[in-house]
């Protein structure tokens, strides 16, 4: 490495071209950052006392240190691209104004162009003493030849060239002392050697003023930055240039995040932290040992498609469509490394379409009956981690049924029983996210001609006013604050309307019979209101009913009948270290071996994710990481608890705290089972255990 200080415009002078390399983000900088670096320009310029003023670095590789063919060297930008491009712009707008202005001055347009913006001597390319990455070439280059503009121009670079010029009118600032400014700007200038410095090192550390780098910048520059420049270029026109294209320009780093993070999912098994994603990328690209850069990119590009006609529902196929853009607006995000998957398989066609747009409906109705009967949501990650192991081909809806109907504990799929009552009860109003979305689904069941509700709002039968006027206490009662305390926000008494404010709190009768009231409404949640003599709680509650059951075909739970669900049960699988299986723990005979039966199918059914994992000294049980170690023994069952003793709740006091002592297994927990009669208790103790790994693994 070289490194030395240079003053900005020197560095510039000369014949040479500053390459921005095509795995570095583009043009990033705002009005922010232009603000603070004109800023900078008119203090150093203004100051006599000011003789200098630093901008940060520009690191590259030199010319000799990078073989190619042509005479104009060409140095490729790892860190400085967003001061560079930003002081050509400034360059170009400050020759531009000398140029308009017509007053004398030290310098001209075409002394900036010549010195600083172009290799005058050169044509094509060469012409141009920075080259930016391709959603922003073609921008800088018009904008410096003055000629027509792309129809889509870069918005970044437009935006803060106009900025530029702007301030160079408004400022009263004479151009000759804007360049004076200028000329005191200082940088360092780091030249690299790649036979002794690690250009990809260097990126990862870099910072560039602020702006810190994202993981689609890390992941982009760590795939493409060790290869030749023709196979970097083909790679990037193929695969990647035109998945930054599909995920959209102005979300593409946010977007590639979170698809990353999938894709790593259903790869890996596990769920990499979101601000690790680059680390748990390197991590797989490392565990892939012979497989090309083109193969592993060509695997990402067609997840990236997947994960675009999910997220942007731009799936071709209608019922798809519709049932993606439902899922979408629940923001089940959660499930999407499940949904690559059923999609990957659907490309390769082991997934049919109809069978796929059954389990998104699955998943739907999963996820709102889980919502309304408010069972939490922190293991969904994991639930839909796993689900995916459950799918047999052969049978691919009825396997997922199968895995969804026999969920139990907090992962459970509410039955029609449980999601009735709490569908007809439950403050509905206050589900912000999802109020609209229900009242929708529920008055478009069934129907060909879907009526849009985005121009109806959501109105309360029974008025929310807390001062009811009398005729509305007295329909309701002498317990009227009661009632409406009680039913206000329920389902029974919402309904979606275009004619809130003439409705207001007006009487029941006056609601049902005005123009637009409920018997004028073309919404089919108003007829069961247009033939009712009076609202009250009987009313809603009759109401609240009917809806529930109309809730319960609108997101169905899978009926699966008893002997199919049992030809989905299995065993299972044993992992054995070294061979070892139950046999070789020789206590586990007799009683201790039925005690143990009992227990260990206690613990197997506590989720489909728990393995078993037979050791040489115990037998672990684990999700993503130990919950539980049993240890037989000669007259027991030895189990370490993996919690901190200080968080376990043991209301008999049976644990003991062993932290710190030396037991098998793991965990500062134990506890020692003797009789079929603790089970229960002992279950309740591990399960706490196996939600707390859960939620720690995962980071939810």
């Amino acid at each position: 490495m070289k490194a030395s200080e240079a003053k900005f415009l020197s560095f510039m002078q000369g014949t040479h071209q500053f390459i921005i390399p095509i795995y570095q983000r583009t043009y990033s900088w705002t009005l922010k950052q232009c603000k603070q670096l004109w800023d900078d320009v008119v203090w150093t310029a203004t100051n006599p006392s000011a003789s200098a003023h630093f901008i940060g670095s520009v690191v590259y590789i030199e010319r000799s240190l990078y073989h190619v063919s042509t005479s104009v060297p060409q140095l490729l930008v790892i860190d400085g691209q967003q001061r560079l491009t930003t002081l050509s712009l400034l360059l170009a707008a400050l020759g531009e104004a000398v140029e308009s202005s017509g007053t004398d001055s030290q310098i001209s347009r075409r002394r900036i162009n010549n010195y600083y913006l172009f290799n005058a001597e050169e044509d094509g390319q060469l012409r141009y003493k920075l080259v930016l990455t391709r959603n922003d070439r073609e921008t800088l280059t018009r904008l410096l030849d003055d000629t027509p503009l792309p129809s889509e121009p870069s918005r970044r670079i437009m935006d803060n060239y106009n900025y530029f010029k702007e301030q160079i009118r408004r400022s009263g600032i004479s151009a000759d002392t804007i360049f004076s400014g200028l000329q005191k700007l200082v940088i360092v200038d780091i030249a690299l050697n790649r036979d002794h410095d690690n250009p990809q090192l260097i990126f990862e550390s870099l910072n560039s003023t602020g702006l810190e780098l994202s993981q689609a910048d890390l992941v982009r520059n760590y795939v493409l930055m060790g290869l030749e420049p023709a196979e970097q270029e083909a790679i990037y026109r193929d695969y990647w240039f035109p998945m930054e294209q599909g995920f959209g320009h102005s979300d593409y780093s946010a977007l590639f995040d979170r698809f990353m993070r999938d894709y790593l999912t259903v790869k890996t098994g596990r769920i990499p932290n979101v601000r690790e994603i680059y680390d748990a990328f390197k991590s797989y690209t490392s565990s892939l040992a012979g497989e090309n850069v083109d193969d592993i990119v060509r695997d990402i590009h067609r997840f990236a498609t997947y994960f675009t006609k999910l997220a942007l529902s731009r799936e071709p196929d209608p019922l798809i469509r519709a049932a993606i853009m439902d899922i979408n607006e629940l923001t089940v995000y959660v499930a999407y490394p499940f949904f690559l998957q059923l999609y990957d398989d659907y490309e390769r066609q082991q997934l049919n379409g109809e069978d796929f747009v059954a389990i998104l409906r699955l998943v739907e109705s999963y996820v709102i009956r889980r919502a309304i009967c408010g069972i939490p949501t922190n293991s969904l990650n994991q639930t839909f981690q796993t689900l995916g192991k459950e799918i047999i081909t052969e049978n691919y809806l009825e396997s997922i049924e199968a895995a969804f109907q026999s969920m139990d504990s907090y992962r459970r799929y509410p039955d029609d029983a449980e999601f009735q009552q709490a569908f007809s009860t439950r403050d509905i109003y206050n589900l912000t996210k999802r109020r609209h979305y229900l009242l929708r689904k529920l008055v478009n069941h069934g129907r060909k001609e879907l009526l849009n509700v985005e121009s109806l709002t959501i109105k309360h039968v029974l008025p929310q006013n807390p001062q009811l006027s009398e005729t509305w206490q007295k329909e309701l009662g002498p317990d009227w604050q009661s009632v409406q305390a009680k039913y206000l926000h329920t389902i029974g008494n919402l309904t979606l309307t275009g004619y809130n404010p003439e409705l207001s709190d007006r009487p029941f009768l006056e609601k049902r019979d005005m123009e637009g009231g409920f018997k004028d409404s073309p919404v089919r949640l108003n007829r069961d209101l247009a033939h009712l003599e009076r609202w009250g709680e009987a009313e809603i509650s009759a109401r609240a009913e009917r809806l529930a059951s109309l809730a319960c075909q609108v997101w169905p739970a899978p009926k699966l009948d008893v002997p199919t669900l049992e030809t989905y049960r299995k065993v299972k699988p044993l992992r054995l270290e070294a061979g070892y299986t139950v046999t070789n723990h020789k206590y586990l005979t007799g009683d201790m071996l039925t005690l143990f039966e009992l227990l260990r199918e206690q613990i197997l059914d506590i989720d489909q994710s728990v393995v078993e994992e037979v050791l040489k000294l115990y037998i672990a049980y684990k999700t993503t990481t130990n919950f539980v170690d049993v240890v037989p023994q000669k007259s027991r069952l030895r189990l370490s608890i993996n919690m901190d003793f200080e968080d376990i709740d043991d209301p008999r006091g049976w644990c003991k705290d062993v932290t710190n002592l030396g037991r098998w297994g793991n965990g500062d927990v134990e506890v020692r089972m003797m009789s079929p009669n603790q089970l229960d208790y002992i279950m309740y103790l591990i399960r706490q255990s196996f939600v707390r790994r859960a939620e720690g693994v995962l980071g939810i």
